[in-house]
């Protein structure tokens, strides 16, 4: 899927113009790039968490002279599915979620009068 099929379905299911839609994707995607810029992460539960993941310097060779060169230590971007997206690609239906547990309710302090 295409950023032009993005920006066609969002504004077909939302009933917005297709500029609109365009802006929509932008401001998303923008924020999402600032934060990985800052080093933040971005969560978007059930569908996954995007990143920053540092790689250390490495010894590599050039496959054509098969010489040994020096790769240099970066910062890369990194995005890890959600469960929601695993199951999606699995062919698989969303998980149940789990049912948060009632606390229990707490008793009024008792005061004593004198």
């Amino acid at each position: 899927m295409t950023k032009a099929e993005i920006v066609d379905k969002v504004a077909a299911e939302i009933k917005i113009s297709k500029a609109a839609a365009a802006k929509a994707l932008a401001v998303v995607t923008g924020s999402i790039t600032d934060a990985i810029r800052k080093g933040d992460k971005v969560t978007l539960i059930g569908f996954g968490t995007f990143s920053v993941a540092a790689r250390k310097a490495r010894k590599g060779r050039n496959p054509q002279t098969g010489k040994e060169i020096k790769i240099a230590a970066k910062k890369v971007p990194k995005f890890s599915a959600g469960a929601v997206l695993k199951a999606a690609a699995a062919g698989k239906a969303a998980p149940a979620k789990a049912k948060a547990k009632k606390a229990p309710a707490k008793k009024a302090a008792k005061t004593k009068k004198k």
